[in-house]
């Protein structure tokens, strides 16, 4: 299929590794020239120019925290006036709810919402004045169904979600959408690093750890940075324009739900 977004100009956070990586290799698939953001300068200018050779379409790189004034300040202005933006940034630490006071919920906060919005703000007048805009925030599947451990990021992406529903509505007329996209395990570093926490605490091989965590999905797996991404790249392309304020899970069916 032809996203019909080829030559459009998009920022893509944190996306060094992961999710994020996923996504920026299949926008640039799709003839997507980008600006990649991590705060790790190695891993962002190795992944940059890997899509240089594969893709042959335009990467900017910015080593940058984007979850600091400052280091927004200085990715928003190397992209410049964007088509797409997608909002990414690595999750709290997880907890008991007696661990945390003000000041863990404040970072999280920071990170998980305030960063994100404050790029739609950057980005989204640009985008109405054009009349065309696409915006996707990898968010994470605990804002359907919450985990009790990760009780900081659950606040923060639940924060960012309610500012999502109504401020997609208010874009949509003039051909921006806003969405999100909801992972749930998938193989990143962060879900291998919390598969060795269960090995270690359970006293078992990382293989038996990960055996167990993956016959715990319907598919009997983990997901992909590339299916994450190419589901990205379609709520990024011409043919979502009638998709508005919605949460798109991807989960494997983890979460059991009727609706």
């Amino acid at each position: 299929m032809d996203l019909g977004i080829s030559g459009k100009r998009a920022l893509v956070c944190a996306s060094s590794k992961g999710l994020g990586r996923g996504c920026a290799m299949a926008l640039a698939d799709a003839g997507v020239n980008l600006v990649l953001n991590a705060r790790g300068a190695e891993a962002l200018e190795a992944t940059a120019q890997e899509i240089r050779d594969t893709y042959g379409v335009e990467v900017t790189a910015v080593a940058a925290d984007i979850t600091s004034e400052a280091g927004r300040a200085e990715v928003l202005e190397a992209a410049g006036a964007l088509d797409i933006l997608v909002t990414n940034a690595g999750g709290p630490p997880p907890g008991f709810w007696t661990d945390w006071d003000r000041e863990d919920f404040i970072k999280a906060l920071d990170a998980n919402m305030l960063t994100p919005i404050a790029l739609m703000k950057a980005q989204l007048p640009g985008m109405m004045d054009r009349g065309w805009g696409r915006v996707v925030n990898i968010t994470s599947a605990s804002v359907r169904s919450p985990i009790p451990i990760l009780g900081l990021s659950n606040s923060a992406r639940a924060g960012l979600t309610g500012y999502v529903a109504g401020t997609a509505r208010q874009v949509a007329k003039h051909g921006v959408t806003i969405n999100n996209l909801l992972p749930g395990s998938h193989d990143t570093d962060r879900i291998r690093s919390m598969t060795e926490a269960t090995a270690k605490r359970e006293s078992i091989s990382f293989e038996e750890a990960a055996k167990a965590r993956d016959a715990a999905n319907p598919t009997g797996r983990i997901g992909t940075a590339e299916e994450f991404g190419a589901t990205c790249a379609f709520m990024c392309s011409v043919h979502a324009g009638f998709m508005v304020g919605q949460n798109v899970l991807l989960d494997g069916g983890a979460f059991n739900s009727t609706v």
